[in-house]
């Protein structure tokens, strides 16, 4: 028998059209003819001409030596594989010529065909139409599509909910944090012991603005306002706006009592640079006060920001535009003004 031809009634054609992964071995066990897909695999050295068993390596049964202790199995099913760096996997069934005249075997990739499919650069036109890789194939393709589309539809989901959570924290007009935040920054600080010095600010002379140059001008200054905030604090401290014109900061493991208050006045003097509003400019200041969570055995949120209001308070007292450190003199000297002035709304 010549190479390329087959001992059987099926032309080449037709045999590699209904079994593309297949081969015929002489009975010496030299491959005389390959399906095209055997030609993806080997392209270099090629399959015909080459011994069987220098191609593949049979794993089950363990006592087959030659092809034909594989062809007396009738059939049934053959564990191989390629002697490939990948040592890839097959299963094969093969069944003897007539008149001795070699032998057919039928291989396929079984659950490797995935990974076989991208390491050969496969296609479903390279298996036959009837075999359940295409079958396998296709669910695969399927699931990765379905697997991406909710691997996108989380993503969106988780973006939202992100963009929910940051809205639910921050001050729509400044994009500060809102009064939440603060608060759950404030517990969390508190309940890792960490040190920090607390701000509350207010502005002076804001009603002066909304009252002569309207709400558009009083926005704009609040935005300028928050603008200058963010710059004059670190990533890690926080910016909040707590009411229609105050502030609380949170300066973490900033406690040194000097540098908060050359801080502070530096706010205070940026804060009293004209903001520019059309032709007209709105002039504004602050009022600050400070308190240090090293003031306290237990510091408490409550009362913190309770005695920075009341040095805030001491700081309008005072004329405006001032800095002023909570001490205990400050609620020693609290009268009924000042309690009136700490439960405004």
């Amino acid at each position: 028998m010549m190479r390329g031809e087959l001992p059987i009634g099926l032309g080449p054609a037709a045999l590699d059209r209904l079994m593309p992964m297949h081969l015929v071995a002489d009975g010496d066990g030299v491959i005389t003819h390959a399906g095209p897909v055997l030609g993806k695999i080997f392209p270099a050295g090629g399959v015909v001409g080459a011994r069987f068993f220098d191609l593949f390596e049979v794993r089950r049964p363990r006592q087959a030596a030659s092809l034909d202790d594989i062809a007396r199995r009738a059939g049934r099913k053959v564990q191989l594989r390629l002697r490939d760096p990948d040592r890839t996997p097959l299963i094969g069934a093969a069944v003897p010529l007539e008149a001795g005249q070699g032998v057919l075997v039928n291989l396929s990739f079984g659950i490797a065909v995935v990974d076989a499919v991208a390491r050969f650069n496969l296609a479903g036109s390279d298996f036959a139409a009837t075999d359940l890789t295409l079958e396998m194939l296709y669910l695969v393709e399927a699931k990765s599509a379905a697997m991406a589309e909710s691997r996108k539809l989380n993503e969106r989901l988780h973006g939202a909910k992100a963009t929910a959570e940051a809205e639910a924290r921050s001050d729509t007009l400044t994009g500060l944090s809102n009064r939440r935040a603060l608060d759950q920054t404030l517990e969390r600080l508190i309940a890792r012991a960490v040190p920090f010095t607390l701000m509350h600010l207010d502005l002076d002379f804001f009603k002066q603005v909304n009252d002569t140059l309207g709400h558009a001008a009083g926005d704009l200054v609040l935005t300028e306002v928050a603008r200058i905030l963010c710059e004059e604090t670190r990533s890690e401290d926080v910016v909040a706006r707590v009411g229609g014109d105050e502030f609380v900061l949170v300066f973490t493991r900033l406690i040194e009592r000097s540098r908060m208050v050359a801080i502070a006045e530096r706010v205070i003097l940026r804060l009293e640079e004209p903001v520019r509003f059309g032709d007209r400019e709105a002039r504004i200041s602050a009022s600050i006060g400070l308190v240090s969570s090293l003031n306290y055995d237990r510091p408490e949120a409550t009362r913190m920001m309770r005695d920075a209001d009341m040095a805030l308070y001491v700081s309008k007292d005072r004329g405006r535009g001032r800095v002023t450190f909570f001490d205990e003199a400050h609620q020693a000297k609290a009268g009924p003004a000042m309690d009136a002035a700490l439960n405004r709304g």
